[in-house]
């Protein structure tokens, strides 16, 4: 038998998804503004795309809305970032 979750925790889990989403806008901001991605490591950002994808995935198979939802918009900004980084090296 499951426990209901305290709304509490709902807060937390959704603060965190708002937190780890927008944390990519100014760095995506920035390489699209600047154009300079000579600090920003490819296979970093690779490989996080690949745990965003992992986790997209897992969302969508729970139906879970705030997953899908921030995973998301992070795939967006990552892709971003790494169109920027193969166009502009």
């Amino acid at each position: 038998m499951t426990e209901p979750v305290p709304n509490l925790i709902h807060w937390i889990g959704g603060i965190a998804a708002v937190l780890t989403t927008i944390c990519w806008l100014p760095q995506a901001v920035r390489v699209v503004r600047y154009k300079d991605t000579r600090a920003i490591s490819l296979v970093t950002n690779l490989i996080f795309a690949s745990g965003i994808l992992l986790w997209l995935v897992y969302g969508l198979a729970l139906g879970n809305w705030p997953l899908i939802a921030a995973n998301g918009i992070s795939m967006i900004f990552t892709l971003i970032i790494i169109a920027m980084k193969l166009r502009y090296g």
